[in-house]
């Protein structure tokens, strides 16, 4: 039997718990604002069913349209579609973050505050890539939410999500921190998302997610769902990540990334195995483009990043993520294996250029191999825009090889064979034919140049 003192220990700590909630949702409701949206749909045609479930903002579950039924429309000079979101004050003067994709596109953006108060709100900046955007209110003496430090963050730590989901304005839910760091969502360019299971819906995104300290440290941003609603699994951006947008954002209305003019590829056992490495994380280098920010530090094709800025550097997301954030010509260090050394380089970060990336290249782990090359002779040369000798093209890949599994296709070219140039058929079957039961091959196509590791049977 449970002792009475215990079960009043148990109802108290509940309490307390409780109380905490309260207490929180009380400070850092009047910072939280509800956001309506006014954009131009494409014209309709005829008589037709108005269905907003094609509209982007819905099928992301970013927001919703405000209610309303399915019914027969006639045509109009200039349709809208009425949808709605979340933001949050950051600046007493009317500065407020949210989702890029709440406000993308807008005609025509109305502010809702806790105390009900209305105002037309202007964009000041909005970075696509990250799902973050400025927006400016005409106020004074606003109240402001704390920004706390997302690098602090533990997982089972207990957060609250803020927003207005479905129009229901200024709603709280409550859960943990479920995981850190999930940069393979494909939702946006650059990710390091805060899982929770804190109950968000449609029309939370751009809202806080707060600590039980009043912080924020995350902006809610999407879900994971079959159905549209809440599934256990929510998605936010780190608030460090928005801070840093933000205040770029702020200052020229725009985002400049950083840039080291590299493709990259995840370090798995196979490839550390090729390489006569004992590690089991960090980043391959699979090309280097001439005159790049890497050339020029000395990072060469082959190199193994594990460090940069002073941090240990795991995986490609979060990597891509950490160079895209340090600004155009900040000087660092980048940490790499190079041959089983271990090189400190000094860098002098790039600029990302417009419309670009930090590239990746994936790595395959493979279990059997089948596939014909060649010699590149003129006529595939000036086809493909070749030197002579630049390699073994390849002509045939028997299906459900380990060379179709690791995406090796019919004009993809070989490179290097066990990190050694090859030139021509026969150098590449001396180098294969050497009793090891794996072959590491630099291989080159309209992705760029990567690595992959062949298991041979």
């Amino acid at each position: 039997m449970v002792s009475t003192a215990s079960a009043d220990k148990g109802i108290e700590s509940l309490r307390s718990t409780g109380e905490a909630f309260a207490s929180v949702a009380k400070r850092v409701s009047p910072a939280v604002v509800f956001i309506k949206v006014e954009k131009e749909m494409a014209r309709s045609r005829g008589n037709q069913y108005m269905m907003p479930f094609n509209n982007d903002l819905f099928r992301r579950f970013f927001g919703t349209p405000f209610p309303y039924q399915h019914r027969r429309m006639q045509p109009r000079k200039h349709p809208y579609l009425m949808a709605q979101g979340s933001g949050f004050i950051i600046d007493p003067s009317g500065y407020i973050v949210t989702n890029n994709h709440v406000v993308e596109g807008a005609k025509k953006i109305i502010v809702r505050l806790e105390d009900k108060r209305e105002f037309v709100a202007k964009v000041i900046g909005a970075d696509k890539r990250s799902d973050v955007a400025l927006i400016k209110i005409n106020a004074k003496n606003l109240a402001t939410l704390p920004m706390g430090n997302s690098d602090k963050l533990e997982v089972g730590e207990w957060v609250i999500a803020v927003g207005n989901p479905f129009g229901l304005s200024h709603t709280i839910t409550a859960g943990i921190v479920s995981a850190k760091g999930r940069n393979s969502v494909g939702i946006n360019d650059y990710e390091d998302f805060i899982q929770t299971d804190a109950a968000i819906n449609p029309g939370n995104s751009g809202g806080p997610l707060v600590n039980l300290a009043g912080q924020a440290v995350g902006m809610n941003t999407a879900i994971f769902s079959k159905s549209g609603g809440y599934m256990g699994i929510g998605f936010a951006i780190p608030i460090n990540m928005v801070r840093s947008i933000e205040q770029q954002l702020k200052s020229k209305g725009k985002v400049s990334r950083g840039y080291l003019g590299v493709m990259i590829q995840q370090m798995t056992p196979e490839l550390a195995k090729s390489f006569g490495l004992k590690i089991d994380n960090g980043v391959l280098i699979a090309q280097v483009s001439e005159g790049s920010a890497a050339d020029k530090a000395g990072i060469k094709r082959g190199d193994v990043v594990v460090g940069f800025a002073g941090k240990e550097v795991r995986d490609v997301g979060s990597f891509r993520n950490r160079v895209a954030m340090v600004p155009p010509n900040t000087s660092t260090d980048v940490t790499v294996l190079r041959n089983g050394k271990r090189l400190k380089l000094a860098i002098t970060i790039g600029r990302l250029p417009d419309g670009e990336i930090n590239s990746f290249a994936s790595g395959l782990t493979l279990d059997k191999l089948g596939f014909a090359v060649q010699n590149i002779n003129p006529k595939m040369a000036r086809k493909y825009g070749l030197a002579n000798g630049q390699g073994v093209m390849v002509t045939e890949v028997q299906s459900g090889s380990v060379a179709a599994m690791a995406g090796i296709k019919p004009g993809t070219l070989i490179l290097e064979v066990n990190r050694r140039k090859v030139d021509n058929v026969r150098q590449m079957q001396k180098l294969i034919s050497n009793g090891s039961n794996s072959v590491l091959l630099l291989i080159s196509d309209e992705r760029g140049s990567r690595y992959v590791v062949l298991k041979i049977d």
